[in-house]
């Protein structure tokens, strides 16, 4: 089936809201490792793993192997009945988990995740109300649109006990201040709206250390320390979101919120830990997880095959020190775009952890004001030169860049050679349109 048949028939048969990159929509056919093809045969270079997900290579052989193996021994069971793979991948990740966290519950994305975590923590403490972060994407059930913080993403959500407080997005104060000089008033505001808008005893609050969706925003180091403690204080269980800085993602670290010193009491995990299959992570301390009140099933959570995926993907990470490589080859994207930076004013800010970086455009980098159809305009160009990028944010201005965390630096060389083709031929055709 060629490109035109495939988007024609999407059109007719897929729900319209499904949303796609491209004025021309990009069906793809294959993918190896840190590259993909198109139907048409055309190759590119892979910088968003499917939204932050593949994250050890399209087709990976060591992960498709043991795959492979499993389907033809046994492909599923539901939670009814217990099994070893997964059994074995909950105790390791016990082992990887930072502070407490011991207890996992397995579903099939990470909207399930979040909606277990929510679960829990009210099951737990006894109260009802969530903090969530303005800018924030939880998922796509009614419950995790209303944690949403964009409201492009909140269509059709109601959900009573949820309040939002201000994100740390230092680029874009909320509060018109200056890091550090702010003292990270952010983080007050917490409290205040606990103070003014909750009962006062909350059941928790949930956070992406990275928030993904908003942009690859990037907290301060004394923000998340100042939340949980805040937190604390008011009764509540704090979740950490780690759908997108998961497994290593964020370099050094398994998990994102261990770079801000915090031992959360749940942690939300999908994405890169099936490296493209689906699967959901919810994984508590033992007073959390022995809080649920069941019983509880999950027809497709932890299955076979997607708990011998997972324990693929945790293993080859582990053996081939993909954290170190995250921290290396990351600190090297980062730098590589900070070149970008200088050479194009509309890339107002470069921000992210190690292979999860991002830069916000703008139409002027005194005014900072959002350049939307600027962003639009490097990935469509992007595309045309070979290379798939991201895109999000609050005003759809940022492109995000999430490669597979095995790349090397001749990848990273590649997509800065790219980037400034692209950059250049939209930067061409705005003067010349001037």
């Amino acid at each position: 089936m060629d490109r035109r048949e495939i988007n024609r028939k999407k059109q007719q048969f897929i729900y319209p809201a499904v949303a796609n990159y491209f004025s021309d929509p990009l069906p793809l056919e294959r993918g190896e490792m840190q590259h993909v093809w198109d139907v048409e045969g055309k190759r590119y270079l892979d910088f968003f793993g499917g939204i932050v997900t593949v994250g050890v290579g399209h087709a990976n052989p060591r992960i498709t192997g043991p795959v492979k193996a499993q389907m033809d021994k046994l492909g599923h069971t539901s939670t009814l009945y217990p099994h070893s793979t997964m059994v074995e991948l909950a105790e390791k990740i016990a082992q990887i988990t930072p502070g407490r966290l011991e207890k996992s519950f397995f579903t099939t994305s990470g909207t399930d995740a979040n909606e277990t975590a929510i679960d829990s923590a009210r099951m737990h403490t006894g109260n009802l109300e969530i903090i969530a972060l303005r800018h924030s994407y939880s998922g796509r059930s009614s419950l995790t649109k209303s944690l949403t913080g964009i409201s492009a993403w909140r269509k059709s959500s109601y959900q009573v006990g949820i309040v939002h407080a201000m994100n740390p997005y230092c680029y874009r104060c909320p509060m018109g201040k200056t890091y550090p000089s702010c003292e990270i008033a952010c983080a007050s505001d917490i409290e205040a709206v606990i103070q003014s808008s909750t009962s006062g005893a909350i059941a928790g609050m949930i956070a992406e250390p990275i928030q993904g969706v908003g942009g690859f925003i990037t907290p301060p180091k004394e923000y998340f320390k100042i939340a949980f403690n805040i937190v604390k204080q008011y009764g509540g269980d704090f979740i950490a979101d780690e759908v997108q800085t998961g497994w290593g993602r964020t370099g050094k670290k398994w998990f994102g919120i261990e770079h801000w010193e915090v031992e959360p009491d749940i942690i939300t995990a999908a994405k890169s830990l099936g490296n493209g299959y689906p699967i959901g992570l919810t994984v508590a301390t033992p007073e959390v997880a022995n809080a649920y009140q069941g019983p509880t099933i999950s027809t497709f959570g932890g299955n076979p095959i997607a708990s011998v995926t997972a324990k693929a993907v945790i293993d080859l990470i582990e053996e081939d020190d993909l954290l170190t490589n995250c921290e290396i080859v990351g600190g090297y994207l980062r730098e590589r775009l900070l070149e970008l930076q200088q050479k194009y004013p509309i890339i107002g800010d470069v921000r992210g952890m190690g292979l999860m970086q991002a830069m916000e455009l703008v139409t002027d980098p005194k005014t900072k004001q959002p350049a939307p159809a600027l962003a639009t305009e490097v990935l469509e160009a992007a595309r045309d030169h070979g290379l798939l990028i991201g895109k999000g944010g609050m005003y759809n201005n940022v492109l995000r860049m999430s490669p597979a965390m095995n790349i090397g630096k001749s990848d990273v060389d590649e997509a800065f050679r790219l980037l400034d083709l692209s950059f250049a031929a939209v930067t061409a055709a705005v003067h010349a349109t001037a």
